[in-house]
């Protein structure tokens, strides 16, 4: 599904075209996208109990190929920034040779996705981690490589949001930059590396608007 086919900036924010890109353009105060609940996958998100969640989750066993990644953020309230419990974030991403592979049986979504995926839910300081490793890019190069991620809020309808995606690296151009929807803000994020050598992502959401 193409997720990013729409104009952002000023001029989408006066045309009501891209609502929640509003803010970020520093325009009107962010509104409902109407096709805000359009999302392929989105059902993964309660294949777990809430209850069973924690805010940290090793997405990646400590011997799956690849470069490790820690991605981490906080959820943030649309209107106050301040930071929400209680919200299930729901990542999956492509192997070190750019697959969804080795998914489970158990659901569509468990094969579709791979088995690099989990479900983490907020802690009373918004935050959530995902220990796992850096994706790839798809082999076919139509994407850079990006890491999924989808939301639950309690008593909401899920959603998705921008993907995660690393600045500088392959695909992530000017061009993908004016496509960004602006899904719980930017997902183009800046790597650092760790002490020990561990890719580290901060990836921020701000929650949408509801219908």
């Amino acid at each position: 599904m193409k997720r990013r086919e729409v104009l952002v900036g000023m001029g989408a924010c006066a045309a009501g075209a891209v609502v929640g890109a509003c803010a970020e353009a520093g325009g009107a105060v962010p509104r409902a996208r109407p096709d805000l609940y359009a999302c392929e996958g989105c059902e993964a998100v309660a294949e777990r109990a809430p209850e069973s969640m924690t805010s940290r989750v090793q997405l990646a066993s400590a011997t799956e190929p690849g470069e490790r990644m820690v991605l981490t953020g906080r959820v943030l309230n649309p209107r106050t920034k301040a930071p929400v419990a209680g919200v299930i974030v729901y990542a999956h991403h492509t192997n070190a040779q750019g697959l969804y592979a080795n998914g489970g049986g158990e659901t569509t979504w468990s094969r579709r996705h791979g088995r690099l995926r989990g479900w983490a839910r907020t802690g009373q300081d918004g935050g959530y981690t995902f220990d796992t490793i850096k994706p790839a890019p798809y082999p076919d190069g139509s994407m850079p490589a990006h890491v999924h991620l989808f939301l639950g809020e309690p008593g909401r309808a899920p959603y998705h949001v921008d993907d995660a995606v690393f600045d500088g690296e392959y695909g992530v151009t000017a061009e993908y930059r004016a496509k960004q929807e602006l899904r719980g803000g930017s997902g183009i994020l800046k790597l650092s590396r760790s002490p020990a050598g561990v890719w580290l992502a901060t990836r921020d959401i701000v929650l949408e608007m509801h219908p």
